[in-house]
C-alpha cells in the first residue's frame, strides 16, 4: 500500500497534468472527471482516495463493484462498470452502478432493458484501433448499431468510450481519440432521445493527458493514481 502523502502527490500531479491539457486543448478543468479505478485495491485503499476528493469509482468485475458498495455505502459516489458484463450478470449490477462503459451488443441492450428499474447511462465501446484482443462495436457498424438502441428506453446513450493501443507512439494514440470524437459528433447528430451521445470515456494511467487534448470528458485512471 502507498503511503498516504504518496497518494497526495500522485493526485497533484494527475491534477497539474490535466489541467495543463485543458489549457493547451482551449479547455475548461470542470468539463473532465477523474474515474478512480480501484479494481485492484482494498475498500480502505478506496476511501482514502474518496477522502481526497474522488467521487467517481470504477469497478471492472460485478463481485468487486459489490464488495465496494457495501464496505464503503456513500450515496454522495457515482459507481462505473468499467469491464466487460456478461449477460446473465445484468440483474446483479445493473441498478447499483450510475455508469457503463462497456455497451458492445445488442443482447446486453436487451438485458439491461429487461431488468433496470430506470434508465441506465451507458457508454457504447468502440474498437477504433481494430486490435482483436479488444471488444467493441466497430466503427463502420456503430451507426447501425446506435439506430437499433433507439428502441430500448432504459438504455441511455450518454457517450462512446475506447481503449487506445498500449504503445508509446503517441501519434498512433492521438489518431485513435480523434476517431472516436469525430464518432461521437456524428452520433449526436442522429438526434436519437434517448441517445444524447455527448461525452467521451478515453485515456487511462498512461494516455490520459492526450485524451483530455483530444477531448475526453471522463478519463479513467488506476496505476497512476492508486
Amino acid at each position: 500500500m502507498i503511503s498516504l502523502d504518496t497518494l497526495q502527490q500522485r493526485m497533484q500531479k494527475i491534477e497539474e497534468e490535466i489541467q495543463a491539457a485543458c489549457n493547451h486543448s482551449g479547455r475548461e478543468r470542470q468539463d473532465v472527471t477523474i474515474i478512480a479505478v480501484t479494481k485492484q485495491v482494498s475498500a480502505s485503499r478506496t476511501r482514502e482516495v474518496i477522502e481526497h476528493g474522488i467521487t467517481h469509482i470504477g469497478e471492472n468485475r460485478p463481485e468487486g463493484l459489490l464488495s465496494k458498495q457495501e464496505s464503503i455505502q456513500s450515496e454522495n459516489l457515482d459507481w462505473h462498470f468499467i469491464g466487460n458484463v456478461q449477460s446473465r450478470k445484468v440483474k446483479d449490477i445493473i441498478d447499483q452502478v450510475d455508469f457503463l462503459h462497456s455497451l458492445d451488443r445488442l443482447s446486453l441492450a436487451k438485458e439491461i432493458q429487461k431488468r433496470a428499474a430506470s434508465p441506465v447511462d451507458c457508454f457504447v465501446q468502440v474498437n477504433v484501433s481494430g486490435e482483436e484482443s479488444k471488444s467493441g462495436i466497430k466503427p463502420e457498424n456503430l451507426e447501425e448499431f446506435i439506430l437499433q438502441l433507439a428502441d430500448y428506453d432504459k438504455v441511455r446513450v450518454v457517450g462512446l468510450m475506447t481503449m487506445a493501443p498500449f504503445t508509446e507512439d503517441e501519434t498512433m494514440i492521438r489518431q485513435v481519440f480523434k476517431q472516436l470524437k469525430q464518432l461521437q459528433q456524428e452520433v449526436s447528430q442522429l438526434n436519437i432521445p434517448n441517445v444524447p451521445c455527448t461525452e467521451l470515456s478515453m485515456g487511462m494511467s498512461n494516455d490520459y493527458e492526450i485524451a483530455v487534448e483530444e477531448g475526453a470528458t471522463f478519463v479513467r485512471i488506476g496505476t497512476a493514481l492508486v
